[in-house]
């Protein structure tokens, strides 16, 4: 069998690649994995989105749990940074997330966390195909056979973490949240209100079918308008499962990932709490924040694109603060992951403090003009092996020289390879990205099948 797990966690079209049978099995791996001669009674924290293929595939988790002889705690729609939280407050020995994130409603996807709330790691995922490929997982019978238990406390015990990071209270501020129908629907607006600011919602009504139906920090281009429309002070936008940030200041104007970044990193090195005063970030940062921090004396560490990669280098180095331009966003010091909503609370945090609007907190960085394009329909396995592309890639960088870069990539969730260039205008990043894209078609396009018959 192939690979079950890309950069974060498994996902695909739910019953066609993920499929309640797969989900069972790796249910059933996974507490092998955890406790392989099943000498106590593991518990496994179980959430998911409010997508359509959710109680479905829920249902599959609990029963592979469950018959590995380990205790399914059902926690029900939660952000996942929720289900990692309380996986890691509860002392269970793993939590699971039911969610396809930001993808669309027929995909569906896990995210599995150990005891201590962090993602599974790559020698443990591998692990877990393996057990699945050998059919390996222990199966007990008798009241060896785990439970499903629920938990009714959990979502509100999770709404008092986030609620107790913020710093000063929200009254003041006029908020608009676009929960994208997700998992952050019902929870981000009782924080914010429990913080006292005025909240309004959109994308907050969730009904299995329209969960990222243009709408979250994928679409941000309707916070900007709801912004506007409501007269609002900041705008805040999440995906699917809530682990993501995008905002939006009173005039419409987006504040991606990379500016929030900025703005908490500045504000924990003023207040001194920014551990060695070192960020963490991505391949794909903009330079524009990379020249910012450099003005602030921050040290800045990057890493490969995945939030994991961010957590890990974070964690090696005993870092606090680090993240992604798409708004994932990790604050070791409250979280074991990324979390939207915390993220927004930290955000708002210094908006109230400062008493600057998020329009001004957002210039501590200028961005530079940046260019991406997916490439779609070709086979991106066979991108490291082909010289011609890097050519290109060789070329566009000399032209950009030290004003500009380029980055080429694949997908790590989709079949896609992304292009990307930044350069001191919009048109050097769009001529390189157009040449290098051209070039990425010209030779990873798989050729049409020969008719039959000839």
């Amino acid at each position: 069998m192939g690979a079950i797990f890309g950069t974060d966690g498994t996902r695909g079209q739910a019953n066609q690649e993920l499929t309640p049978e797969l989900t069972m099995a790796l249910g059933r791996a996974l507490v092998t994995l955890l406790h392989p001669g099943g000498q106590q009674r593991p518990t496994v924290v179980v959430g998911r989105d409010p997508r359509w293929s959710g109680e479905m595939l829920e249902a599959a988790l609990v029963a592979g749990v469950t018959s590995a002889g380990g205790d399914a705690l059902c926690v029900g729609v939660l952000p996942t940074p929720g289900v990692a939280h309380l996986t890691a407050r509860s002392a269970a020995a793993a939590g699971a997330m039911i969610s396809a994130s930001h993808n669309p409603v027929g995909d569906n996807g896990i995210k599995f966390f150990g005891t201590e709330g962090f993602k599974l790691t790559d020698d443990e995922e591998a692990a877990l195909e393996r057990i699945v490929a050998e059919r390996s997982a222990r199966r007990p019978t008798g009241t060896d056979i785990g439970r499903r238990l629920s938990d009714p406390s959990a979502i509100a015990r999770y709404i008092e973490h986030l609620a107790s990071t913020a710093e000063v209270d929200l009254s003041g501020l006029r908020i608009v949240v676009d929960g994208a129908n997700g998992a952050a629907s019902s929870v981000a607006p009782q924080v914010y209100r429990h913080l006292g600011a005025e909240v309004i919602t959109v994308h907050c009504t969730p009904d299995g079918a329209n969960i990222n139906e243009r709408a979250g920090s994928t679409y941000p281009e309707v916070i900007r308008a709801a912004v506007i429309e409501h007269g609002a002070d900041v705008g805040i936008s999440h995906d699917g499962d809530a682990d993501r940030l995008i905002a939006a200041t009173h005039e419409g104007v987006e504040v991606d990932g990379d500016v929030i970044l900025a703005i908490l990193a500045r504000d924990m090195h003023l207040r001194g709490t920014l551990a060695q005063d070192t960020v963490v970030t991505t391949v794909m940062t903009n330079l524009g924040f990379k020249r910012a921090m450099e003005g602030l004396h921050i040290d800045v560490v990057e890493t490969r694109v995945g939030d994991r990669y961010v957590l890990e280098a974070m964690r090696e180095r005993k870092l606090n603060l680090g993240g992604e331009q798409s708004g994932h966003l990790i604050d070791l010091d409250h979280a074991t992951t990324g979390d939207g909503v915390l993220s927004a609370v930290r955000l708002l945090s210094v908006v109230r403090s400062t008493g600057e609007p998020l329009k001004e907190l957002a210039t501590v960085m200028s961005r530079l003009p940046q260019v991406l394009v997916n490439v779609r329909g070709v086979d991106r396995d066979r991108l490291a092996d082909t010289p011609e592309i890097w050519e290109a890639v060789r070329v566009e960088e000399a032209r950009l020289g030290g004003g500009g870069r380029v980055l080429l990539r694949p997908s790590g969730t989709e079949p896609l390879v992304r292009v990307m260039a930044e350069a001191e205008t919009q048109e050097d990043a769009q001529h390189a990205v157009d040449v290098i894209a051209d070039a990425v078609r010209d030779h990873l396009t798989a050729p049409a099948p020969d008719p039959v018959g000839t």
